[in-house]
């Protein structure tokens, strides 16, 4: 063989080193460097407060201006942030509910401050005289003595006590609430008189009373009702 051959040859090989070199070592490298870079900073940002964070500042520092570094620390501190916030939190106590003469109280609207007449926004419900003898007729008739047209208001009565109680006398609820009005407890109509246990007149007069210093007149009574299922 030709001493020229021999040169062609070595002049190849050298190339193909080079080649080894530049085109499989060095992308290698440099594969290696960002998994170890990537590696750490992911250490980082799951253990803010570890001993990884200066390993991750060394490799952040090593590729400067890098947008996927500037990225990385953004969701570190998010993290940190979420983590911050998620051990803030507190437990709130139960809202109470109010009773009928607070909510009354803090909703004017739904109170008719007239006994006369029905105010703006409280609608009347047309009902017929009811039946004579029965304990609607009773409070039928009752209702002139508190101020209260019955041809207005007792419509509105008439449905109020019949979500109420029924207009049954001995109505008894699980809460303790007892009688036609439903007054709670039902030992509240001993004002009205000693039989009201057994009394519906008596029951429907503490009813009455009851209704028009809370809410005005029945129609007042029962639109708070309708909105809050209780008077």
């Amino acid at each position: 063989m030709s001493r020229h051959g021999t040169g062609t040859r070595r002049a190849r090989q050298q190339r193909g080193s080079r080649l080894r070199r530049t085109g499989i070592v060095f992308p290698a490298a440099a594969v290696a460097a960002i998994v170890v870079v990537i590696v750490s900073v992911a250490a980082y940002i799951l253990s803010p407060a570890g001993s990884g964070a200066a390993g991750a500042d060394a490799a952040i520092a090593s590729i400067p201006g890098s947008q996927t570094a500037v990225l990385l620390e953004q969701e570190r501190k998010q993290m940190i942030a979420m983590r911050t916030a998620a051990n803030t939190l507190t437990v709130v106590a139960k809202p109470k509910l109010a009773s009928p003469a607070k909510a009354a109280a803090n909703n004017p609207a739904s109170v008719n401050s007239s006994s006369s007449g029905s105010s703006a926004g409280t609608p009347t419900v047309p009902s017929a005289p009811p039946n004579p003898g029965t304990a609607q007729s009773t409070a039928y008739n009752l209702m002139a003595s508190f101020g209260f047209s019955p041809t207005t208001y007792f419509g509105c009565l008439k449905d109020l006590w019949n979500r109420e109680s029924g207009w049954v006398f001995d109505a008894e609820n699980a809460s303790g609430a007892y009688g036609i009005p439903q007054a709670l407890p039902g030992s509240k109509m001993a004002s009205a008189g000693a039989d009201w246990a057994t009394n519906p007149a008596t029951q429907e007069k503490w009813g009455l009373g009851y209704i028009k210093a809370m809410y005005g007149n029945p129609c007042g009574a029962w639109s708070f009702e309708e909105r809050n299922g209780y008077y």
